[in-house]
């Protein structure tokens, strides 16, 4: 592989302070816009660039910020342009959702990190639509059997955040049309059970890195499509 693949590059990601198109799926994202920069390829989603899985750790408690970065096989720096300085600023990371819980078991004796975790679980309830997630999360169950307990409400709850332009929210999936919701799954098991994150991590390029796992994806699927 290329010797770029072995550096554990920084990703970025960049707060958008005008108008913004995704040059991959062509979606208008507005002004203030998450976008990926990845070379030559222009401005993408967070969706395209296979981070919308990650979420947010604003800065300011530094102790927090280094145990979920170091728990976070894929991470990424939050930037935004103050106008008034000319400079890029940080904002924050994006990391992993189970190494901020990790980071978060570790920080417990701090108040503040509590008081994080509470703001952020606050947020999160107030993205869902509990029915609909319930809805989505029972198709999973009924296409997917076999999927380990629990699995299809946490594919469900990422998949539908208002908001995310993630596709549990998109037509298809809000009539629980297969082939919406198998995505759905696709996504939660290229992160979740192959080493995806880590060839991003490691500086793959995307659609090399999901070439990579493409196979381990489909023993995934076929096991947890099994009917006994």
């Amino acid at each position: 592989m290329k010797a770029q693949h072995e550096a554990n590059q920084e990703l970025k990601v960049f707060i958008s302070n005008r108008e913004s198109i995704c040059d991959e799926c062509g979606d208008n994202l507005g002004s203030k816009a998450w976008i990926a920069l990845p070379g030559v390829k222009g401005a993408l989603c967070l969706t395209c660039a296979d981070l919308d899985h990650l979420v947010f750790l604003p800065s300011g408690n530094a102790a927090l910020t280094r145990r979920a970065r170091k728990h976070s096989t894929l991470s990424a720096v939050v930037l935004k342009w103050i106008r008034a300085r000319k400079q890029y600023e940080r904002q924050g990371l994006l990391v992993e959702q189970e190494g901020l819980e990790k980071a978060e078991v570790e920080c417990l004796a701090d108040s503040e990190a509590r008081e994080l975790r509470k703001q952020r679980e606050a947020t999160r309830r107030a993205e869902l639509d509990h029915r609909y997630v319930d809805q989505f999360a029972a198709r999973v169950r009924a296409l997917f059997p076999k999927c380990p307990r629990g699995r299809e409400q946490e594919i469900a709850e990422h998949a539908c955040r208002k908001y995310s332009g993630r596709v549990g929210r998109s037509a298809s999936a809000k009539a629980f049309d297969e082939e919406a919701v198998r995505l759905a799954v696709i996504a939660h098991v290229r992160h979740r059970e192959t080493q995806y994150d880590e060839f991003l991590a490691r500086g793959y390029d995307r659609w090399e890195a999901r070439g990579t796992v493409e196979e381990a994806i489909r023993r995934v699927l076929e096991r947890w499509r099994e009917k006994n």
